[in-house]
């Protein structure tokens, strides 16, 4: 089934109150041709389907870009269908760069030096297992690649800044002649829920702290946030959703009185220099893959760019010798670490990673759990479907229906996950509703699961269990499931 047959739309049903005064911010990294009248009818046409039937495309999440035998051992690392040979190539660089070790610079490899001064893995690939998402560490002392602590300040301006003492974040990792930041650690407290049932669930609450601060306590004054990484795929479908879609959904206000109110975030594009929509990032906090991809390089490894070009990475005014350690910048990389072209290989791969098909979404259980996934409201916040834009130079990404199971917004998620730091327009209690394709893949890609901001779930239903705020009456409703129905309904999240 190729990209024509795709077009039998079926957009599942969600809230669809218009955002008050929302704003075009505009979409200038896409090139988008109109739809066609008779395309725009046949989409309408299938908004008031029953969400609860099987679409015949259901099990391709991805539409025509979806693969269709992914890997049993990396089931995220494949190529999106429909890429060029051109293009399948471009793929490959972008993975040897994703993948590449970095080295302190300068080095005699100029295209591999730019590593720190301070950082927290020498790969995108060390916090991204297989393409997956990161995770907490499972003992107190182990190593946490995949897992960062943000910190800003909120100041006089009323803007967002970083700690003047450690930045944005927390670096555990430093090259020669420097010393890292400290060593971020975790421990857990037991919180136990019970089923309507009576059965019981045991929560992990966790607590985090910087051992071995290198200039000293984190001021009282900073807000932190533990993150962990999230899953590479689909990212260039999410990227091509057109924006009025997504801010179709936005109902700050909850106009509409279902207690969902989901707003978009605002994020500035230093590549366009404007605002645009923000998308990617546990709070939407980047408008691009591309800035995505630049912003981790900056942050976690170190590397400078023309999006990020401050050769230092994260380091603060009053961590001077670092400031002043050497660097990697070279006139073969535009006179940064991270080039242009190198830039663009990374997040080329970062947008054309497939999503793999589901192989059981015709399963009765699966199909069971779909029913109640709809009947408790989560549908509501985890969008099913969305139709990308259509781009006569990106035929990959072009007019697909695709499944993510996100709105793209942010929702107030509660007091149980609320970390108390904003940014953007995102409060400390509002998260990006987390894409939900690719969820069953989790242990198979990562050797482990872990769900939430912070992988504090070890299951998918503990996961749900943390929903608060806005997901208050869903978690409620699942909560007097039987065990039979509930087994049904994580069933269908494990089949996606």
């Amino acid at each position: 089934m190729r990209a024509p047959a795709i077009l039998a739309f079926i957009l599942f049903g969600c809230h669809m109150a218009q955002a008050k005064d929302a704003p075009p911010w505009g979409e200038p990294h896409l090139s988008p041709a109109p739809r066609t009248q008779a395309e725009q009818d046949r989409i309408r046409s299938t908004l008031g389907a029953n969400p609860r039937a099987l679409s015949a495309y259901e099990a391709r999440p991805a539409g025509a870009a979806t693969s269709m035998s992914p890997s049993a051992r990396v089931p995220f690392s494949d190529p999106a269908i429909g890429l060029t040979a051109d293009q399948k190539l471009e793929f490959r660089l972008g993975e040897a760069l994703f993948e590449k070790l970095w080295v302190q610079g300068p080095a005699s490899t100029i295209s591999s030096d730019g590593l720190g001064p301070l950082y927290n893995a020498r790969a995108c690939s060390a916090c991204h297992l297989n393409n997956g998402r990161g995770y907490p560490p499972a003992h107190p002392d182990d190593a946490t690649p995949g897992l960062v602590l943000r910190l800003s300040q909120i100041g006089a301006d009323g803007r967002t800044h970083p700690d003047p003492q450690y930045g944005f974040q927390i670096q555990d990792h430093a090259t020669s002649g420097q010393t890292a930041e400290g060593s971020l650690s975790v421990t857990y407290a037991p919180q136990v829920k019970r089923f309507a049932d009576g059965t019981k669930i045991e929560l992990r609450v966790p607590t985090y702290s910087v051992a071995n601060p290198s200039s000293g306590p984190i001021d009282d004054s900073t807000l932190t946030s533990p993150r962990v990484a999230p899953p590479m795929i689909g990212l260039g479908l999410l990227e091509a959703i057109p924006e009025a879609d997504i801010l179709k959904n936005a109902d700050p206000d909850d106009a509409d009185n279902d207690g969902i109110s989901g707003r978009p975030n605002r994020a500035w594009s230093r590549e366009f220099d404007q605002w645009m929509l923000g998308r990617f990032g546990h709070k939407a906090g980047n408008p691009t893959v591309r800035q995505q991809t630049a912003e981790a390089a900056h942050g976690d490894i170190g590397l400078s760019s023309t999006l990020f070009p401050a050769q230092y990475g994260d380091c603060t005014p009053k961590q001077a010798d670092c400031r002043a350690a050497r660097n990697g910048n070279s006139a073969q990389q535009d006179n940064q670490e991270l080039g242009d072209t190198a830039l663009d290989l990374m997040a080329f791969y970062a947008a054309n990673l497939a999503v793999p098909v589901r192989i059981l979404a015709r399963a009765p259980q699966v199909l069971r759990g779909k029913s109640l996934f709809h009947d408790a409201g989560c549908a509501a916040c985890h969008t099913p479907t969305f139709v990308t834009h259509r781009l006569p130079d990106d035929p990959a990404r072009s007019f697909q229906l695709i499944w993510p199971y996100s709105d793209l917004l942010l929702h107030d998620m509660g007091d149980g996950l609320a970390d108390r730091r904003p940014e953007g327009q995102a409060s400390g209690r509002e998260w990006r509703t987390a894409p939900l394709w690719g969820l069953g893949s989790t242990e198979r890609v990562g050797g482990r699961k872990g769900f939430l901001h912070d992988g504090r779930a070890r299951t998918v239903l503990e996961a749900i269990m943390w929903h608060g705020g806005e997901a208050t009456a869903a978690r409620e409703k699942v909560r007097l499931l039987d065990v039979e129905d509930r087994a049904a309904l994580i069933a269908f999240l494990e089949s996606l």
